[in-house]
């Protein structure tokens, strides 16, 4: 009897160890079993401010957010791709804060849908492109052509004017006859004036006779030029005209080619200021010239007004004294001698 009590007392004794055993391994279970992976945070490029349809991607408009890893999908650029993204062009307006992906983007103007010519995506934002006319001395003997880098010197003639008339002086004098209120009349002032005399001149005392003269201008006042760079560093859009599209363009293509004819006009890529500026030279008949540069070069350099005086005295060029004797035939004029292969070589 004793044995049996004692083997039921073991019996119970295994059975809650196993049920004891059983519940620690349930327990411990969750910290044994190896955790999935947990995924890891991934920055991506957004918008860091309101990229315009055709503006340029750069560092500058560009900022980051952090997403998990496997919500990045393969459209949009990761913080290791930014070499992909960057100087890239925006197919369309980009607000800021928006996840910036492939389609969003193209390499170059010609991806870009945008109402108009295409060739307007490559005018930078904030800038604009003006027409100036040109030739072959503008154009550095044609030497200039789409892409390069200029500056642009213009030349003006200064006159002397009348503020009040606004002509150009000296004024043209007349005989004052009378002045008063006539009898009889009302009493209205009334002047009576004469034929136009000559140009206005001045009175001068001769030192040697003592004697007034009155001295008149032999000629019209002689403008006075004056160049300057006007601006510097310039980009050159397009050099002669645009492609024609649509009817115009058609027909040419079924025409035999042409020789290529020499621009007579150039596109500039400039400031809103700077194209009012041009277009206020071009009206007033200034002369424009483009002088080239290297594009590599974004130097300003500080240029001094091109003047007679300042040929003068910067280049050390003497005034001619007045002789006793000269050039015998009489020279009016400068010309560059002629050469005896120059009537074979004139077109």
């Amino acid at each position: 009897m004793r044995r049996g009590r004692t083997l039921i007392f073991l019996l119970l004794i295994l059975i809650v160890g196993l049920v004891v055993a059983y519940v620690g391994i349930r327990a411990l279970l969750p910290f044994l079993t190896p955790r999935a992976a947990e995924p890891l945070d991934v920055e991506v490029f957004v918008a860091g401010q309101n990229i315009p349809q055709g503006g340029k991607i750069t560092e500058d408009v560009l900022s980051t957010i952090t997403i998990p890893a496997d919500k990045v999908s393969a459209v949009e650029f990761t913080v290791g791709e930014k070499s992909q993204l960057v100087d890239r062009l925006a197919k369309f307006p980009i607000d800021q804060g928006v996840v910036i992906t492939s389609s969003m983007v193209t390499e170059s103007a010609a991806g870009i849908a945008i109402a108009g010519p295409q060739h307007a995506a490559l005018i930078p934002s904030g800038m604009t492109a003006v027409s100036i006319p040109a030739g072959r001395l503008s154009l550095n003997a044609y030497g200039i052509s789409d892409g390069a880098h200029v500056n642009v010197n213009a030349c003006f003639l200064l006159v002397d004017v009348d503020p009040s008339f606004q002509s150009i002086t000296p004024n043209n004098t007349a005989v004052l006859t009378g002045t008063g209120v006539p009898e009889g009349a009302l009493p209205v002032l009334t002047l009576g004036v004469g034929g136009t005399g000559g140009p206005q001149g001045r009175l001068e005392l001769d030192p040697s006779l003592q004697q007034p003269f009155y001295y008149a201008p032999s000629e019209p006042q002689r403008p006075r030029p004056v160049c300057q760079t006007i601006l510097q560093d310039v980009v050159v859009m397009k050099t002669g005209d645009f492609s024609l599209t649509g009817i115009a363009t058609e027909a040419a293509a079924q025409q035999p080619q042409a020789a290529p004819k020499a621009p007579d006009i150039v596109t500039l890529i400039v400031s809103p200021q700077d194209a009012v500026t041009l277009s206020y030279m071009i009206y007033t008949n200034a002369k424009i010239s483009m002088t080239l540069r290297n594009p590599s070069d974004q130097s300003r350099l500080a240029t001094e007004a091109a003047t007679l005086q300042f040929l003068l005295s910067q280049y050390n060029i003497p005034v001619p004294a007045k002789l006793p004797y000269a050039l015998q035939p009489r020279i009016d004029a400068l010309s560059a001698p002629s050469l005896p292969n120059d009537a074979a070589t004139t077109p």
